[in-house]
């Protein structure tokens, strides 16, 4: 991988050079409307386009990720929803290379977490005016992440919403597939063991998030994507009727209680046992089962941020 730069010295290289490649997943309707874009908006303030990769089939995303990293950008920018990012933050985990996000998807969590302005001119002049920070990275099993780890109902939603409802709703999608999922679904119970304590609940759905938002709503307050930390936390326990009530009130109004009011269990390394053993949904892909370690590791990606991002 080589050695890294310091951030200071990596900022200066993308202001000044503006050695650039651009990755978009043109699959999706956004990301094929905004292209062309994207590409104009990029030259126009100034950027040296070393390679531009559209993305019309999700199966070659990681050879033309590879192909981009290996014309040497200070810059990676990609462009598309969670799925595409978390792809990306697996390329560019520990390199020499800043990625720079674009958000094309419908919750946009790891581009909220961030800071970055939610249009696409405004994401683009962070590109040019922000700062190079380094984030944490979640790795679940030996799968790395950027945003969550999830158990239990938002895995069958995931595998059920429909697109046409993404693209007529937006993240609302995801709780109004939730509900119809939730009748027939069981509760499970759930062990987090967190430096020796092991913590038990009950409940239809279990997060561990990396970052600070899911479904494009803010977990809590003081919950950061760079502070060394994942946080556990339960939506509901076992009865349904919480489960809905919380899921309706957070897809209304998008609060969620601080971390020193609401029931999360946090850490550097959680050890999850299920009942039954269950599988996970890691930054959408569902391919691991409990039981499970995930753990963080500080200041794993280099990012651009705005300028006001605190970076620890």
């Amino acid at each position: 991988m080589g050695e890294l730069r310091s951030k200071a010295e990596h900022t200066e290289a993308v202001r000044t050079g503006r050695r650039a490649c651009v990755v978009v997943n043109t699959r999706s309707r956004r990301g094929r409307r905004r292209y062309p874009q994207v590409l104009r908006t990029l030259r126009a303030e100034g950027f040296d386009l070393l390679g531009v990769f559209p993305v019309d089939d999700p199966k070659r995303l990681r050879e033309l990720l590879d192909a981009a990293l290996e014309a040497g950008p200070d810059l990676l920018v990609v462009g598309g929803g969670d799925g595409t990012l978390s792809a990306a933050v697996k390329h560019v985990a520990h390199r020499d290379v800043a990625l720079g996000v674009l958000p094309l998807g419908t919750t946009n969590n790891f581009a909220r977490s961030l800071g970055l302005p939610l249009d696409l001119a405004g994401a683009i002049r962070v590109l040019r005016t922000g700062k190079v920070a380094d984030i944490d990275l979640g790795i679940a099993g030996d799968r790395e992440f950027a945003n969550l780890a999830s158990f239990g109902v938002s895995v069958e939603v995931a595998g059920t919403v429909r697109p046409w409802l993404k693209r007529l709703l937006g993240r609302a999608a995801y709780p109004l597939t939730a509900l119809t999922i939730l009748p027939g679904h069981r509760p499970f119970r759930a062990f987090i063991t967190v430096k020796g304590r092991r913590h038990e609940l009950l409940t239809h759905q279990l997060n561990i998030a990396n970052g600070r938002f899911h479904g494009g709503w803010q977990v809590a307050r003081d919950i950061s994507i760079d502070n060394g930390l994942l946080t556990a936390y339960q939506l509901g326990s076992g009865k349904r009727l919480r489960l809905l009530v919380e899921t309706l009130v957070r897809a209304a109004t998008g609060r969620w209680r601080s971390l020193a009011g609401g029931p999360f269990v946090i850490g550097t390394e959680m050890y999850l046992e299920t009942d039954p053993p269950m599988a996970a949904d890691v930054d959408g892909e569902v391919r691991l089962m409990t039981p499970l370690t995930i753990r963080t590791v500080p200041n794993g990606l280099r990012v651009m941020v705005p300028e006001d991002f605190v970076d620890s």
